[in-house]
């Protein structure tokens, strides 16, 4: 079976900086993207960042210049730096992944489940 197992979060007040990080882990044959989204209080789930496993990378607008999203594949990770962060980033942050797994090698979209951050004024 493969997860993805988030960790990081945690408080922090206006323009601080934190790091989340999720590991991938089983029966992995090849990662392909990896990314972030997150979720606030009452709204939708929200696409922030993604990187393919060739290095591609994209933002939201909402974080380009202040989020940077690497990985290491060597470690099955994919990391999100968070800067300058402002009380709307305050969410439950998920990663996700498309990853071929198991016997057949099946590609299958993984979520993992979830840390919270939250940024005080």
């Amino acid at each position: 079976q493969v997860q993805l197992v988030e960790s990081g979060g945690g408080l922090l007040q206006l323009g601080g900086s934190l790091r989340l990080s999720c590991a991938a882990s089983g029966s992995i044959c090849s990662i392909n993207n990896m990314g972030w989204h997150r979720q606030a209080p009452g709204k939708q789930r929200e696409w922030v960042a993604h990187i393919f496993n060739v290095g591609s990378i994209d933002y939201a607008d909402s974080v380009k210049g202040r989020f940077t999203i690497s990985r290491d594949n060597a470690k099955n990770t994919v990391y999100l730096q968070m800067n300058s962060l402002k009380p709307e980033d305050t969410a439950v942050y998920f990663c996700d992944a498309q990853i071929s797994s198991g016997r057949y090698a099946a590609l299958r979209h993984f979520w993992g489940q979830g840390t919270q951050v939250t940024v005080s004024s």
